[in-house]
């Protein structure tokens, strides 16, 4: 159960960061108050796999999720980069989250 917390906590970490642009520097008040409940829950699930997961292992993946969830939606609904390299070193991250979930 810690792994699937762990993955609601990176979602709602990409959540929170999503928001947090779409708030407009917190002066879009829907945006702002769901940027912290997101990110409040992905603490909060994050708290909750830290119970059995190794804190290196869970903060190196919840990073890791968030990450390259918001990367990848900048480049899906922002209009971000696409670059070859920026896909690379967004594949490495996922890789060392994999990594970390294969010998955690």
């Amino acid at each position: 159960m810690a792994w699937i917390y762990l993955i609601i906590a990176g979602i709602g970490e990409i959540g929170f960061v999503i928001f947090m642009k779409l708030s407009e520097g917190f002066t879009r008040h829907r945006y702002t108050a769901l940027s912290v409940v997101s990110g409040g829950l992905s603490f909060y699930f994050l708290s909750k796999a830290l119970l059995e997961i190794p804190i290196g292992t869970g903060y190196g993946i919840w990073t890791g999720i968030g990450a390259a969830g918001s990367v990848l939606l900048g480049m899906l609904f922002f209009g971000e980069s696409r670059d070859r390299k920026r896909v690379f070193f967004i594949g490495m991250i996922i890789a060392g989250a994999i990594g970390l979930k294969v010998i955690g």
